[in-house]
């Protein structure tokens, strides 16, 4: 078998499609179907199950795929170090960011980036802090940034922290705190809110800052994205807490400071092992330790 093979394997896979699969690979659908029939029958198996109306995995295709999409992932690397020797970076670069970032212009900084290594394929994903971390040990992200409350740092990666801010309250329009200098947490008790989901980082910050003023509070409303947040806030169903540098861009909703508000840490993390070219001249930028930095603490992200 070669590695091309594998990548018409794995392009079908994620396309369930040999039509999609061959225009991703940039070839005839005919060469395509050749080449995978071929491996099938040097593996003594086949790989996917065809009908008229779908493309599926067989067992034996979903024991393949891990591994040739490891060799693949593997030549790439090979690829990408060796032109790294010759003083030319390429590759890919994943990234993953929670959706509030604030502590850097993470659209500046890939652009520098770009501008600099042009020939690196960047991949920006967006998700909740824990999930971005377990990104990172699995090697699906070279690096991530989160928000996590205060305390110890994520377990099985490297990082450092970027810096702290206080969350604020955002009002939906025409609320009667709105133009109010600053509120205590126990003038929100009454409040109905709309939050992330119970367990997460964006939710623990929060749920850690009321309970320790003992002030219990009605979250309604659960949602998974700050954007929906704002919606519904703006639609008049509730109050939330965010970041100041993120609430900034919407102008039209008020926010009013809290004392002892929620505190939200800024982290930048990578991989524990190696980084890619890519990922180390991306860190370079951004003046991240070395891999040789040490790995976070006996705590983990909080879930």
């Amino acid at each position: 078998m070669d590695l091309q093979q594998m990548r018409y394997v794995v392009a079908v896979a994620e396309t369930r499609n040999f039509t999609r699969a061959a225009e991703q690979c940039l070839v005839v659908q005919s060469a395509l179907s050749h080449q995978i029939a071929r491996l099938e029958r040097e593996l003594g198996a086949r790989l996917f199950e065809r009908t008229s109306r779908r493309v599926r995995l067989t067992a034996a295709g979903e024991a393949f795929l891990p591994a040739a999409r490891q060799s693949l992932e593997a030549a790439d690397r090979a690829r990408a170090e060796v032109a790294a020797a010759a003083g030319v970076i390429r590759g890919r670069l994943a990234v993953g960011t929670i959706p509030t970032v604030t502590a850097v212009d993470l659209p500046g900084a890939l652009k520098r980036f770009h501008v600099r290594h042009s020939e690196v394929g960047i991949t920006l994903r967006s998700g909740a802090s824990e999930e971005l971390v377990e990104g990172v040990r699995q090697g699906r992200l070279d690096v991530a940034f989160l928000g996590l409350p205060p305390g110890p740092r994520p377990r099985g990666v490297h990082g450092r922290e970027l810096g702290r801010g206080r969350l604020v309250a955002v009002l939906p329009p025409d609320h009667p705190l709105a133009g109010r200098e600053k509120v205590g947490l126990e003038r929100l008790a009454d409040e109905t809110f709309v939050d992330f989901p119970s367990g997460t980082a964006g939710r623990v910050q929060s749920d850690n800052a009321f309970a320790g003023a003992g002030v219990r509070r009605e979250v309604a409303f659960e949602i998974t994205s700050p954007g929906s947040m704002v919606q519904l806030i703006r639609l008049g169903l509730g109050i939330g807490m965010l970041p100041t540098g993120f609430v900034s861009e919407y102008p039209d909703l008020p926010f009013v400071e809290v004392r002892d508000a929620p505190t939200r840490v800024e982290h930048l993390v990578w991989s524990g092992a190696r980084p890619s070219p890519a990922a180390a001249a991306f860190l370079a930028m951004l003046d991240a330790p070395g891999p040789e930095a040490s790995a976070g603490g006996e705590g983990g992200a909080q879930s």
